[in-house]
């Protein structure tokens, strides 16, 4: 004899049998996001790529992703659209870049102001650069040129420092607050004893006139943003803050040359991609650069534009990318720089 189930037990088999059903189904469709997620990664890019580059069009970091974009789009078999989105010292493209779809098609160029630096400068960034942001590799590192206008008298390194501290105040531009230029020209300060007044400049193109003119005589930049003046002639070169010299401008000396050895700076740009974006495409986007940056076309390309290939693996990258946000955090607490707000 069957026993006959009470209204009570009747209710809890039904809702039995509905936890389990959409048990089943909720296990369904995560094995079909996570296909459909494999998919995606497979078959990426099946569609063009766009790179927000948070500097104006013929910045050093313009210069160098153009130049690794152009092979990767061919190694790859789709564009690579670059999209220049200057403002705020880079914090403006670099925030659209952070809210961008997770899903490889919109990548972020990020040079170490507003990716590293400018996590400290400002009071309100309006990202995390490390939860916002997943750094996928450095690719290019550029050595500090350090340049003065031809109306300046100094020609050498050790002549400008004496220049400098007889006039106190000297104007010195970069590519905005918190820059690797604008950092450069402050621990300049720091290492020679100098006072200086740094000028920001929302797009790079404005400041080569005034470097030539002399209102703001002096530069510690990438080469490619102080290529224009000095082949006119209108500004010169005194230094490179690195152990070896440019093969860009062969003659002139580094900075252990030149008598201050313990001036040595360098800037990095690299590829990031907003946070969430599936590691299969990282990992596809890191292998696709570094073999870009072992072609001989581009790494002629970069060494003319100043600049050195760099790559590193993708588990490495996030360990790279905190230890810079800590330098730049140092140098800025040590120069004294005022938070931004």
């Amino acid at each position: 004899m069957i026993p006959q189930m009470k209204g009570n037990d009747m209710t809890m088999t039904k809702v039995t049998r509905l936890v389990k059903g959409a048990g089943l189904a909720l296990a369904a469709l995560g094995f079909a996001a996570l296909a459909s997620s494999g998919a995606n990664a497979e078959t990426y890019p099946s569609r063009p790529i766009t790179v927000i580059i948070p500097f104006a069009g013929g910045s050093a970091s313009d210069v160098v992703s153009r130049i690794m974009f152009d092979k990767m789009s061919k190694n790859m078999g789709q564009p690579i659209v670059v999209e220049n989105r200057p403002g705020a010292g880079g914090n403006s493209g670099t925030l659209q870049g952070a809210r961008s779809t997770p899903d490889g098609y919109t990548l972020i160029g990020g040079g170490s102001g507003p990716v590293a630096a400018n996590m400290t400068l400002y009071k309100v960034l309006g990202y995390d650069p490390e939860k916002d942001l997943e750094m996928i590799s450095p690719f290019a590192g550029f050595t500090i040129v350090v340049v003065v206008s031809k109306n300046l008298p100094p020609r050498t390194l050790k002549d400008l420092i004496a220049y400098a501290k007889q006039n106190p105040g000297l104007n010195f531009g970069s590519v905005g607050i918190g820059s690797s230029q604008h950092l450069a020209g402050e621990y300049f300060a720091q290492v020679t004893g100098v006072k200086m007044t740094h000028v920001p400049y929302r797009n790079i193109a404005q400041y080569g006139p005034d470097l030539i003119a002399g209102a703001v005589p002096l530069g510690f930049q990438w080469f490619p943003n102080i290529a224009g003046p000095l082949q006119a002639q209108g500004a010169f070169s005194l230094a490179v803050a690195g152990d070896t010299r440019l093969a860009a401008i062969p003659e002139t000396p580094t900075t252990t040359e030149a008598g201050v050895p313990e001036y040595k700076v360098n800037g990095w740009f690299a590829l990031l991609a907003p946070a969430g974006t599936p590691k299969p495409i990282l990992e596809r986007l890191n292998k696709e650069m570094a073999d870009a940056l072992k072609d001989p076309v581009v790494k002629n390309a970069f060494e003319k534009a100043g600049a050195e290939p760099m790559a590193i693996p993708l588990d490495k990258a996030k360990t790279f990318h905190h230890a810079e946000i800590i330098k730049y955090r140092d140098i800025i607490t040590k120069a004294g720089i005022a938070k931004i707000e």
